[in-house]
């Protein structure tokens, strides 16, 4: 991502000049008459009228003679999110290395934003790209923002870049291709937040066995690369309150198992890991601010490949807390990995709260396409304070129902439940399939984001490809549920 600082001045030496305009405002605002001129034409000929995100570009003289790259930047009305994306789609790769962005007149935390969401839509992966034209390669090393009063624009910025900074790392680790981040590497990526203060504690193989771990081990044993649950703990309260739980599929690739998918777009699924990737990101960022929190963060991590070895549609396996589950379709193991993680979270930390995120159903990108995530939850507080959370960082999530005839749609005929229904309701089913390891008295929500990790389309946060969603979710969450 690039880099952002904040000043009071404008620099002497700004070859690239933005200017932010709200909607229907004066396009030559603070500018010495050339290029005042110019700017109005530049508006008029590009029809901008300050319209949330639209850009309106052009070069002319300054006072001192010197060649200015002038960008007009929309603001709407007080759109400053869509503002900051523009910019940097627009120069990542323009050849432009530094930009300054006279955000005077703006609010420092309006001043924020807008560089969070160009710091967002900066971020990206040519790790692998050896040879990538001059003209595709990223340019943009730094956005510069003046403004009224630096040191509200830094502090409004602390927690924001913390969160940019979770958003990137998750990012990073869905990317990924699954020969590159697989269980063990997961774990390794992962204990570099150690030095930001978080206590790691991993469980092997043996461990999850002597725990009974049936259900998630069941998925696993198709694969030479062995699981790992990966346990992350902050607390920024001495002990002072009881933990939230924030537990991840982290699937780091699905080929189905024998359920065997399409060869068409398996490749995808190296980010059916998304959640764990969410989780290991929200970490990060509650970290980085120093969070007001205590938060564990779970990941369950597997492999799911079809071997000789692999197990079967119809097997039975015995979960950690004892029920037993008909193995109906081995594609459906997200769910399998998830009970024993939620259980043993439940068992060992004693939350009163658990919220998991999952790229859990198909079904759900029926449902909700990829504009919402899916949220289903057994307590309605614990919902409204995920959807506000969802409205505040721009990571949106939509109700889905919990009902008892859902449930019964997973009793099984020779096991305590299946971990499949009919085809219809799937993603509710799904759902009432890790509520059935929820504790009574738990306040619990399952995040099914099948349809949010990945993207074939730009938006305001992100460009295409791994999104990061969920990072800025839950710490919005920890913000104005655990510490407001």
């Amino acid at each position: 991502m690039i880099r952002i600082s904040f000043l009071a001045d404008r620099p002497a030496d700004c070859p690239v000049l933005v200017l932010p305009v709200a909607a229907d405002a004066a396009a030559d605002a603070g500018l010495p008459a050339p290029l005042g001129e110019v700017a109005r034409a530049a508006a008029a000929t590009a029809r901008f009228t300050g319209e949330a995100g639209a850009i309106a570009e052009f070069h002319g003289a300054g006072e001192n003679g010197a060649v200015t790259h002038v960008l007009l930047a929309g603001t709407g009305k007080g759109e400053v999110d869509k503002t900051g994306s523009a910019l940097a789609a627009r120069l990542l790769a323009s050849g432009v290395t530094r930009a300054v962005v006279d955000a005077r007149g703006l609010e420092a935390g309006a001043a924020a934003r807008m560089a969070q969401a160009a710091a967002l839509r900066s971020w990206h992966f040519h790790a692998y790209r050896t040879k990538l034209p001059a003209k595709q390669k990223a340019t943009l090393e730094e956005l510069v923002l003046v403004v009224d009063d630096v040191a509200a624009a830094d502090a409004a910025w602390v927690p924001l870049r913390a969160a940019a900074d979770g958003a990137a790392f998750a990012r990073d680790l869905v990317v990924e291709p699954a020969n590159i981040i697989y269980p063990e590497s997961f774990v390794e990526r992962a204990r570099a937040l150690a030095e930001l203060g978080v206590e790691i504690t991993v469980l092997d193989e043996a461990k999850m066995r002597e725990l009974g771990m049936g259900a998630l081990l069941g998925v696993s044993q198709g694969s030479a690369r062995e699981a790992r649950i990966l346990v992350m703990k902050w607390d920024g309260t001495d002990g002072a309150k009881e933990p939230v739980a924030f537990v991840g599929k982290g699937v780091t690739f699905d080929t189905g198992g024998i359920s065997i998918k399409p060869s068409a777009g398996m490749e995808d699924m190296k980010w059916d890991m998304g959640g764990a990737a969410a989780v290991a990101g929200t970490m990060l960022a509650l970290a980085a601010r120093k969070a007001k929190a205590h938060v564990i963060g779970v990941c369950g991590l597997v492999e799911n490949m079809p071997d000789g070895n692999a197990q079967r549609p119809g097997d039975v396996v015995t979960s950690m807390n004892g029920q037993t589950i008909e193995v109906i379709n081995t594609d459906a193991e997200g769910r399998l990995v998830l009970c024993d993680a939620v259980w043993w979270v439940q068992q060992t930390f004693k939350p009163k709260t658990v919220i998991d995120l999952a790229t859990l159903t198909g079904a759900m990108v029926i449902s909700l396409g990829h504009e919402h995530g899916g949220l289903f939850a057994n307590d309605d507080g614990l919902a409204d304070q995920l959807l506000a959370a969802g409205k505040a960082s721009g990571e949106l999530l939509w109700r889905m129902p919990l009902a008892p005839a859902y449930d019964q749609l997973i009793d099984s005929q020779i096991a305590d439940i299946k971990n499949v229904g009919p085809r219809e309701a799937g993603s509710i089913t799904a759902a009432h399939f890790i509520g059935r390891f929820i504790e009574e008295g738990v306040k619990w929500a399952h995040l099914d984001i099948a349809g949010m990790v990945w993207t074939a389309k730009a938006g305001t946060w992100w460009e295409k490809g791994a999104t990061g969603f969920g990072v800025r979710l839950l710490d919005r969450f920890v913000a104005d549920a655990l510490e407001g």
